[in-house]
Formats: C-alpha cells, structure tokens, sequence
C-alpha cells in the first residue's frame, strides 16, 4: 500500500475503469461535473486510465497523479491504492470493484458512508423493480446499494446538468454560434440547405450502403465524423484506409469531414447543430435526447443479442406517443443500424418521418426533463441514507 496517507475531506468519490471507447468514463465525468457544479459537492474521481479521461477532459496536467478540472480532482487509481480517508458517500461505477483497502476504511467509521453501484441505462421495465436494492457485503458492515439510471419515475433519471435545455434552445437560436462552432473543429460553414449529420458510431460494416445513397441524393449532406472506430468505414467509402482530423472528402452529393476528438461540452454542440446524429453507447445516446434532434442509436453489442432486447425496450417507450408512420420508420432503420435489416432501404422512410420525428423529439426531451435528474437523485439518495 502506499503510504502517502490523504486525510482531506470529500463529499464523493467516484470510481470508474476504463473499459473500452469512452462510455464508462464519458459518464462518470459528467456525473462528477454535476456534482460538483450543480450541488457545490467535493468530488475526487478515481479513473484506472488518465490517459483516456485526457481525451475527454484536454489541456489538463497531472500533478502528483492528481488532475483538478470542472471543479473535480481526478485521481489515477492504481492497483497499489493509497491510504486514504473515505469520502462521506461512495459510488462504484459499473461494478468496478472497490479496492480492499478503500472497503476496510469504509468499514472502520463509526458510520459507513452510503456506497451506490451505478448500474448501466436500461429502458428494460425490470429496472425499476431492482433500483436502490440493497446488497450487503458478504463481511464487512457495509450496504451497497444498485443504483440505476432510467426513463421512468422507478429508476434515478438521466444525467442533466442545471439549465442544460436553455443553453440549447439559445444555441440553437444563433446561426452565428454554430458557424463559430463549426470553424473551431476545421468545418466551414455550409450553403444553405445542406443537411448537417453526424457520425459517432462502433464500427459499422454496412455503412457504404447509406453513403452511397447520400452521395447519389439530390440533397447536399456534410457529415461530420469525431475521430473512432467508423472513421476506416467513411475512409473505405472514398477508397482509402484512414484518415487524420481535418481530412475531407467529397463524392456526389456527400462531403464528409473528419473531426478531431472534441471535449464533452463541444460535442454537445455538434449534436445540438446537426440535423441528424448518430450516436453510441451511452453518453452520446443521452445527450442526443437532450439536443431534441432526430437521432439514431448504435447500441453497445452484447453476447447472445442481449443488446437488442435492451434496444426493442428503449424503442417502445421512445416511440409509444408517435404516430404509426414515424414509430414505423424509426424502428425499421434503428434495427437495420444495429445489423437487422438493410441500411440503404430503410433509409428512404426514416428520411420522410425526420420531421415528424423532430417535433416528437423536442417533447421527449422536455418530458424526460420534467423528472428529477441523476446527480440530483443520488444527492437525495444519500442525504435519505444518513438520517
């Protein structure tokens, strides 16, 4: 163990491993963010890999193994953990295990802080049966309890900062913003009429299809690429393997442009700009509720096909107040997305439905934002805990 001792005071701590991509990390900063900023709470993040947070969070330096931003202290969580003293209540990401000796601490207070498993975002209705059940621990005197975001009142909401729909609205309101916003990424500003998308997605085999009819379209599409794993895919479409941030290739009707990877307050920007988002995981599936667009989900791929139950569960509730056409439509091309079914041809109907799924999209977000958010109900959770 390390014997640097750390006795300073938190509000949380936060532990997150780096999985892969960003999803767990892209989360648990967030949350970290709106615990701090929302609640004015002392946070110290614990991430098992400071080198993807800095993709998410650039500019910052480690001092020390330490990194503060956003009002957080980011904390390099190594396998010879730090003694530390515990914070007054405790989340456990993803089921990332707790260090031993973190756990013995936590143990030895006269009271035990509150200790929360953040569970991953389900639609399925199960969830809300096993929100905030409790888990002893099979020695020790402490209680964990699973903590699960989610859609319905049952389950503790979504992650949304404080005034995040206003700075949306006002954005979305000033042409002159998403210009500025579009020229810090490399992209200048398109002619009018051009149909803004973008593209953050897994790998995606059969994504030439859909590009094609893009470029053979009548309308001009830019389609904006952040940096990942689809970025070989759009390449291959041109007849290349790979290109850096800042690349731009053209055919037909299609202009695609390669973004550099952007922090999370830039990226919400890119979605609340474009006309369309594909978006992946969970992070960017979130915020692209919130931008009130059209949008397309690339759900994380799970053994067995479990990942399309969970996709099927999100699809009823999302769709249950649209009318049939639209509902229709979204279905077909969300399930020919995730490798059920032909990209090019169900893109044809979802095309026709964007705007009815547009005004439909600015009432989910406005009803989803009418429950109590993440971070608040984690606050509630704990304060609930320690009377």
């Amino acid at each position: 163990m390390n014997v640097c001792a750390d006795n300073r005071l938190f509000d949380w701590d936060i532990f997150c491993r780096v999985v892969d991509n960003f999803g767990d990390i892209g989360v648990c900063w967030r949350l970290a963010k709106g615990l701090a900023g929302d609640h004015g709470l002392a946070v110290r993040l614990w991430i098992d890999d400071l080198d993807a947070f800095s993709r998410l969070c650039p500019g910052t330096s480690t001092v020390g193994g330490r990194i503060l931003a956003g009002g957080v202290e980011i904390r390099r969580w190594d396998p010879d953990f730090p003694s530390v003293e515990p914070a007054a209540a405790v989340i456990e990401a993803f089921g990332c295990e707790l260090p031993e000796s973190y756990l013995a601490a936590m143990a030895a207070r006269p009271s035990p802080p509150p200790w929360v498993n953040l569970e991953y975002l389900s639609a399925e209705s199960w969830v809300g049966d096993y929100h905030r059940m409790a888990s002893p621990h099979p020695r020790l005197p402490l209680v964990k309890h699973f903590f699960f975001p989610g859609f319905s009142p049952r389950t503790g909401g979504l992650l949304r900062e404080r005034g995040l729909l206003d700075a949306r609205d006002r954005f979305q309101a000033q042409s002159a913003a998403q210009e500025t916003l579009l020229r810090s990424l490399g992209v200048a500003a398109p002619r009018p009429g051009t149909r803004l998308i973008s593209l953050f997605a897994y790998e995606q085999p059969a994504l030439a299809a859909l590009l094609a009819r893009w470029a053979d379209g009548d309308e001009p599409v830019l389609l904006l690429v952040p940096e990942g794993p689809v970025v070989g895919d759009v390449m291959r479409f041109f007849g290349e393997h790979e290109a850096a941030a800042g690349a731009c290739r053209q055919r037909g009707a299609l202009t695609a442009a390669i973004l550099p990877f952007v922090d999370q307050e830039r990226y919400d920007r890119l979605l609340w700009a474009c006309d369309v988002n594909f978006v992946r995981g969970e992070d960017s599936f979130v915020r692209a509720q919130w931008a009130g667009r059209p949008f397309v989900w690339h759900i994380y791929r799970q053994e067995q096909d479990a990942h399309r139950v969970k996709l099927e569960a999100f699809l009823d509730r999302y769709t249950a107040t649209m009318e049939r056409p639209a509902a229709a439509a979204i279905r077909q091309f969300w399930r020919a997305w995730n490798g059920w079914g032909g990209i090019a041809s169900a893109w044809r109907p979802f095309e026709a439905a964007l705007p009815a799924i547009g005004t439909h999209n600015r009432s989910w977000a406005h009803a989803l934002a009418s429950a109590p958010d993440l971070a608040s109900s984690l606050v509630q959770f704990s304060r609930n805990a320690v009377k």
